[in-house]
């Protein structure tokens, strides 16, 4: 039998953390996502499931032990000062925080990931989407940092190779920015091929820091359109995917790039997310048996971010 589903993931835990008012990376881009999918329809073609946390064990395949211990270590001194009356977040760097429930959100979001990887393989779902935050493709295996604490996409690769004894993993990242953590913890890995495009120059500073040779990292000036980086796809990511022949695809589904969000400067829209999408979607049927796991990034005009999970969503669940 055909399976022909695509599952939707995601927890309560993910809209309690928040980086204190006027954050771009906050609890109601979940929601723009949910009332576009219910007003569009394409809520009623998934199944929705709540993912349990993360096991410690598997968030150490891509993270060290001290980064773990640092980050929970922060929230319960958190917690503690809160309870003495202190503030409400602890910084990480100017542009990351973390409030009492970031530790749990992360967790869940790392969850989402890890059980849509469970269900997919398990022939349940032929893929799946994973409407989390925080996001994790700045999280390196040492530091957290860029809104992530935990590398959502990397665990669930690394789960996927180690788990479930997969031997060849792609990695897809389209967000306007470049997955630097995701570089850090798979650079050199030659089961895990990362294909990505970012603005560049753009944070993080310097761009792609390896040349291994997993990598096909395609930096592109700001205003580049949609149609310029459908040529650059063709021309780089996809000979490199057909050559590595995933027996899955993890996608760093980033929506920052579209051209209403002010957090970048390249003009996608709702149409190049599609067309993305079916070009990984092909490549996974060709080579993965369909499988795909998909999981929120970045995406900060809510009614963009919205309109192009939609598209995204769409072609995964043939709609």
């Amino acid at each position: 039998m055909t399976v022909n589903k695509t599952g939707y993931f995601s927890h309560p835990a993910c809209r309690k953390h928040e980086m204190g008012p006027g954050h771009p990376e906050c609890p109601e881009r979940l929601d723009a996502i949910d009332d576009r999918l219910l007003i569009s329809g394409v809520a009623d073609a998934l199944d929705p499931r709540q993912a349990d946390a993360a096991s410690l064990a598997d968030i150490e395949l891509a993270h060290s032990r001290s980064h773990i211990s640092a980050l929970r270590g922060l929230g319960d001194s958190l917690r503690e000062d809160m309870n003495a009356g202190g503030p409400s977040h602890a910084q990480i760097d100017p542009d990351t925080s973390i409030n009492i429930y970031t530790w749990d959100a992360a967790l869940h979001a790392a969850g989402a990931a890890i059980a849509a990887t469970d269900a997919v393989i398990a022939g349940e779902l032929e893929n799946a989407f994973c409407a989390i935050r925080p996001p994790g493709h700045h999280a390196c295996r040492d530091h957290a940092g860029g809104f992530c604490f935990f590398n959502n996409v990397a665990i669930a690769a690394k789960y996927a190779l180690e788990r479930h004894g997969l031997k060849r993993v792609a990695i897809v990242d389209f967000d306007v920015h470049h997955g630097n953590g995701t570089e850090d913890i798979v650079a050199g890995d030659d089961r895990i091929l990362m294909t990505s495009f970012y603005q560049h120059p753009f944070y993080p500073l310097g761009g792609a820091q390896s040349d291994a040779p997993n990598l096909v990292n395609v930096p592109v000036p700001a205003y580049t359109k949609g149609m310029d980086i459908r040529e650059l796809i063709e021309m780089y990511w996809l000979p490199r995917l057909e050559e590595h022949r995933p027996e899955m695809i993890f996608i760093s589904a980033g929506f920052d790039a579209h051209r209403e969000d002010d957090m970048g400067q390249l003009g996608l829209v709702e149409q190049d997310y599609a067309w993305i999408t079916q070009r990984i979607k092909d490549m996974a049927r060709r080579f993965s048996k369909g499988r795909v796991v998909s999981c929120l990034e970045g995406g900060y005009a809510l009614s963009a971010l919205g309109r192009s999970v939609e598209a995204h969503i769409r072609v995964l669940a043939d709609l």
